[in-house]
């Protein structure tokens, strides 16, 4: 393994260890444990905070890619039962993941680009939306895949917010379902 890959698994290992606790993280404890000198995280990243969000980026995309391949766990499903069982199964990251999720929506909506984790995401969704609503054209479909992708995302970022105007505390995994499977019905008119 070479000392940008070694820099980036032992961020990793931290960011996982530490949770909501990424300011904890040292440039000096990534080096420690990956076994390089103190001036590779500025060669290879400029500074911390870009490898930490490099990081997190490589981490969500491994899930995004779990959510590409849920085809063996939903097999039998109606294909809004499929995008019911992913949104939950998004959603449940984000909230069990906060810290490192928050950071990776909002680089996502600061910097975006083709191939982050939100344009992943919604590639993920897009199939099982035309599924559940075969009568609309391809811009429909791609306009309410788009819809639904932002709400969840807000879902998750002002759910505090959200909570307090709708009277349902999102941080609880029963109200998500309930409030999601409401918003699939809303965007999907179904």
């Amino acid at each position: 393994m070479d000392n940008k890959e070694a820099i980036i698994q032992a961020t990793i290992e931290l960011i996982e260890e530490n949770g909501e606790h990424l300011e904890e993280i040292t440039v000096r404890e990534i080096c420690k444990r990956a076994g390089v000198g103190l001036g590779l995280v500025n060669y290879h990243f400029g500074n911390k905070d870009k490898l930490i969000e490099q990081c997190i980026e490589r981490m969500i995309k491994g899930t995004v890619e779990q959510f590409q391949n849920i085809r063996e766990k939903t097999e039998g499903l109606t294909p809004f039962e499929k995008l019911e069982y992913l949104g939950n199964m998004t959603l449940d990251f984000l909230f069990e993941h906060y810290a490192v999720s928050k950071i990776s929506v909002l680089t996502d909506m600061q910097s975006p680009k083709e191939g982050d984790n939100t344009y992943r995401t919604y590639a993920a969704y897009l199939p099982l939306v035309a599924a559940c609503r075969p009568d609309l054209d391809e811009a429909a479909t791609n306009r309410k895949t788009l819809y639904l992708i932002t709400i969840m995302q807000q879902m998750f970022l002002r759910y505090e917010t959200i909570s307090q105007t709708f009277g349902i505390d999102l941080s609880k995994r029963e109200n998500r379902k309930i409030f999601h499977t409401q918003v699939l019905h809303d965007i999907l008119e179904v």
